[in-house]
């Protein structure tokens, strides 16, 4: 065979996730969101280990400002205590709590969104009141009860912050569910005889991930808020150090010393800004428009 009878080969399809990486890498401020999380993500979970200080250990006198000295590069609370040592360890249980409850938000969302949005008919009416039933609770009220009903330690806080978050996921989920099922990939393995389940999460569920991951990223920033908005309101463990607990702890001083207030909220701001740089990559990273483009 001649090099000009030589067959054209097509070139492999792109996988998805490469598409939608070539898209977010081109995006500037998600880049930037990911290396703030980067960051602070490697400097909650190393930094323990470098900068091994308690952080409720009394280091120095109370209220010292930022470089002063040595022993509280960044001052000390109320206490007394090293603001640095509890902004490196405070970052572990608020991470932990905003991926948790970001988790249980979206596994509740997508089972109930799912069956609603397959099914339809009654299962849909029943999931949807049940859904509406939770939507117009209060989020933060209810979430203050759970936490007081039991003890708040940062599993009930996780909990808490999931049970009362999964609506919005479930109505997304729901609404994905329903304009798939029409498609005809899924009216054809309908036909063969494909069972429900094996539709629900072997063939319609991975068509439907890209808007739930990116509701996923910025379910971890609105809880990262919930969770230090009950930490300010005292209740959090208080034996775990957090950013929030921090920022509950110091907030009569913040006249008087303002760093022990504000450098927990920035990191709080900075995670969550992070967080929602990089939702508004993975939209554009998922949208078909700009992979073709």
């Amino acid at each position: 065979m001649t090099i000009a009878e030589t067959p054209h080969m097509e070139p492999r399809p792109e996988h998805p996730a490469a598409q939608a990486w070539r898209v977010f890498r081109t995006r500037p401020a998600a880049l930037f969101g990911l290396l703030l999380l980067v960051v602070i993500g490697v400097v909650s979970i190393i930094g323990p280990s470098v900068y091994a200080v308690d952080p409720f250990e009394i280091v120095w006198a109370p209220l010292t400002a930022p470089f002063q000295t040595p022993t509280a590069p960044l001052g000390t609370d109320y206490l007394g205590r090293d603001i640095l040592a509890g902004l490196i360890i405070g970052g572990r249980a608020t991470l932990l709590v905003g991926l948790t409850a970001a988790l249980i938000t979206v596994s509740i969302g997508i089972f109930i969104g799912a069956f609603s949005g397959y099914y339809q008919g009654w299962v849909d009416d029943v999931f949807m009141r049940i859904t509406e039933f939770f939507q117009v609770l209060p989020p933060l009220l209810f979430a203050m009860v759970l936490v007081t009903l039991f003890s708040p330690s940062l599993v009930v806080i996780a909990l808490s912050i999931g049970i009362v978050s999964w609506p919005a996921t479930a109505r997304l989920a729901r609404a994905e569910f329903m304009r798939i099922r029409g498609l005809e990939y899924v009216s054809a393995g309908r036909s063969i005889g494909a069972r429900n389940g094996r539709l629900i999460w072997r063939v319609i569920l991975p068509n439907a991930l890209a808007p739930l991951i990116v509701s996923a990223t910025l379910t971890i920033g609105i809880a990262i808020l919930f969770e230090a908005g009950l930490s300010f309101l005292g209740l959090s463990d208080p034996n775990v150090m957090s950013w929030g607990l921090m920022i509950g702890g110091g907030r009569q001083y913040i006249l008087d010393a303002w760093w022990v207030v504000t450098l927990p909220g920035v990191m709080i701001f900075m995670t969550v800004l992070g967080v929602s740089l990089v939702g508004d990559g993975l939209n554009d990273a998922f949208n078909p428009k700009l992979r073709d483009r």
